[in-house]
């Protein structure tokens, strides 16, 4: 059974073009939402979340990651131009992929949140920035 994969990503010319790697990796995209509505109204059909931080209803992606996380038990990968913005919230997520990303970064992202138990490599996956079990990150500093 594939995983299902939910885009939470505003500007639809990125989502496509991520819903495109995703489903070339093998994965299914259960949705693609633009907020934070429509991103918990999708969360039940889906098993990983790539998740934008700056939305069509603002800064919500954190916030969206943190509930996708604890209330849906979703595998959260952010995926934003602006890590530094993702403080706390980073205890919801295995990581982020900075933007401009690669396709290559994606794939290997979601192949790493569909295994059982993800073991984090920093140095695999290229533009990823894996989240260690205390919530903060190699390369990044904790924003508390």
């Amino acid at each position: 059974m594939s995983k299902k994969v939910l885009i939470v990503e505003d500007e639809i010319f990125v989502a496509l073009e991520i819903e495109q790697i995703v489903e070339e990796t093998g994965f299914d995209v259960s949705a693609i939402a633009a907020d934070r509505e429509a991103a918990l109204a999708c969360a039940d059909s889906c098993d990983i979340a790539l998740v934008d931080l700056n939305l069509r209803d603002g800064p919500t992606g954190p916030t969206i990651g943190m509930e996708l996380a604890s209330r849906y038990g979703i595998r959260v990968i952010y995926v934003t131009a602006n890590p530094s913005q993702i403080g706390a919230a980073s205890v919801a997520a295995l990581g982020v992929i900075t933007k401009p990303f690669r396709a290559q970064s994606i794939s290997a992202a979601l192949q790493l949140a569909a295994e059982d138990e993800p073991e984090l490599h920093a140095a695999d996956i290229a533009g990823f920035i894996p989240f260690l079990p205390n919530g903060s990150s190699s390369g990044m500093e904790s924003r508390g």
